[in-house]
């Protein structure tokens, strides 16, 4: 599932319809004058088609868009902090379907395996994403760390 946001939902619809109409590729001044009215500027449209270029939903090549249609489940948030919030939510339930597979039969995990997983393994975290996600999982009762005489541990609550 491919996470949008409102504008994005909206020029995304714009480039379906004159893609129909369009073989070759929709010129980028059509979709100006057609979209950059009001309080959409030309700004908005070059980092919106940036943005569903990055996400594969479009080719975008600054004169140039064509729609890649591809059967892709969409779902639209109202704004860029939702879409960081749902984004965020996303990483911290991999991550801790990643914590949940590192525990012993106590349900530990040593500190220095689970961040070396988390800044190495499959998701490739930066630090302060890491440490920001194992702070969350903490406050919602998720996790917590412990310290033993052998070194620093989180334990799984759930």
């Amino acid at each position: 599932m491919i996470n949008i946001t409102r504008k994005e939902e909206t020029v995304l619809d714009k480039i379906k319809i004159f893609d129909v109409e369009s073989d070759d590729g929709i010129p980028l001044e059509s979709l100006k004058r057609e979209l950059c009215t009001g309080s959409f500027h030309e700004y908005d449209l070059i980092q919106v088609l940036n943005s569903l270029s990055s996400k594969n939903l479009i080719e975008f090549d600054n004169t140039q868009i064509k729609s890649v249609n591809r059967d892709i489940e969409i779902n639209t948030v109202n704004s860029k902090s939702d879409l960081k919030e749902l984004e965020l939510s996303i990483k911290e339930k991999n991550s801790f379907e990643m914590i949940k597979s590192l525990a012993n039969e106590k349900n530990l995990v040593s500190r220095y395996v689970l961040e070396g997983n988390l800044l190495y393994g499959d998701l490739k975290l930066t630090n302060f994403r890491m440490f920001h996600i194992i702070l969350s999982l903490e406050n919602k009762g998720l996790l917590k760390k412990i310290h033993k005489s052998d070194g620093e541990y989180y334990l799984i609550l759930e």
